[in-house]
This record gives structure tokens, sequence and C-alpha cells, in this order.
């Protein structure tokens, strides 16, 4: 179930083993993660997650 408006803001976040995720802004982030930087649309931030995120290994597993 999608509790969100259409038209709500997200952001990028991002986790400690660089995993992204997108975020409504305005929502307090679940702990572990914190703001990349990017604010707009959902789709927006999904297509700038995917520039972004090439490798989908957790940081733990590329060292």
């Amino acid at each position: 179930m999608n509790d969100t408006p259409a038209d709500t803001a997200y952001q990028v976040v991002l986790n400690d083993e660089e995993q992204y995720s997108v975020w409504p802004v305005g929502r307090p982030l679940p702990a572990g993660w914190r703001a990349e930087g990017t604010v707009g649309g959902r789709q927006a931030c999904l297509d700038h997650i995917e520039t972004v995120w090439t490798d989908l290994r957790p940081l733990s597993a590329r060292a």
C-alpha cells in the first residue's frame, strides 16, 4: 500500500553499506540511513540512483 501522495518530494538516501533508496522528504530517516543530497520526484531520484549505484554489492562485500 502506498500512503504517500503522487506529488510527494523524495530524497535519495544511503546507508553505511552504500546501498541506496528513496525516502519521502519530511519523514524522519530510518536508523542507519543518511541523506545523499538529491531531492526531487520519485522517478528522478530512482534515475539518479541508477546512474550512481553501479556496483550493487554492499560495501563490506567489495572490501
